[in-house]
């Protein structure tokens, strides 16, 4: 029986996927900064432990309690919505602590027992933003960009030890709390500077009123898939509009 690990499962992409592979058998080591037990099923096959990307000490200790594992799914992230020009740099420093350098450490931690074994699947959770020209997502899409080539040159890296890396890229999806975590605490008007609100307030609106949208489940599935996958492709698009989007390059 597999294992596999995922950060960030307290909702939306890392919920799903903990259930899915759940679902399919697997053990599985759901992982979040502030444990809950109560928003996934009680199993013998389905641990929940601490981790903060952010912090070594933690990444160390989450492994440890694991054991081995087979999979690595980095899904844990720090969303941000904005005008560059009104970001503060400790937000910008705030997401590339998470989303660039959390996901490296968190790799990094768990190459040994994978080039060891001579087996093991890193699964980086970006974004569609990487896809397309996407307006007030400059420096959420330049850490999801960094990864994006940090896997590229990971895979190959890896490669000779029977080790795969793989990047996943989630389209929009309006049911989970990426809106009121991008905000943290910010109103809408302090990250984007008054020159800048009638043409973000386009952008907005037409975000939100997209019809084609990325359901959990279509990230979930695609990981699955990711895993599971022989053919050598690095890049899995999760989602209709995601998958539009990476036809159109």
């Amino acid at each position: 029986m597999k294992t596999i690990l995922i950060t960030g499962t307290s909702s939306g992409y890392g919920q799903e996927t903990a259930l899915h592979f759940h679902a399919q058998g697997w053990n599985v080591i759901a992982t979040m900064r502030t444990p809950r037990t109560d928003i996934l099923p009680e199993s013998d096959r389905l641990r929940v432990v601490p981790l903060d990307v952010t912090e070594p000490e933690s990444i160390t200790a989450a492994l440890d309690t694991a054991g081995p594992v087979d999979v690595l799914v980095n899904n844990a992230g720090v969303p941000s919505i904005g005008v560059f020009e009104g970001t503060p740099m400790s937000k910008v420093r705030e997401v590339f602590e998470t989303n660039t350098f959390g996901v490296m450490a968190t790799t990094q931690a768990v190459l040994p027992q994978f080039r060891e074994r001579g087996s093991g699947v890193v699964i980086n959770v970006t974004s569609s933003v990487v896809l397309g020209h996407t307006p007030l997502t400059a420096v959420y899409k330049a850490s999801k960009m960094a990864i994006e080539g940090f896997t590229a040159s990971l895979a190959l890296e890896l490669a000779p030890f029977g080790v795969q890396a793989k990047t996943v890229e989630p389209g929009a999806c309006l049911t989970t709390n990426f809106g009121a975590r991008a905000l943290n605490g910010n109103s809408p008007d302090e990250l984007v500077p008054a020159p800048y609100a009638p043409w973000a307030k386009k952008i907005l609106d037409s975000f939100m009123g997209q019809e084609m949208l990325t359901k959990e489940s279509d990230v979930a599935e695609t990981i699955w898939r990711a895993v599971h996958d022989t053919t050598g492709q690095l890049r899995f698009p999760a989602g209709p509009d995601a998958v539009l989007l990476d036809q159109a390059k």
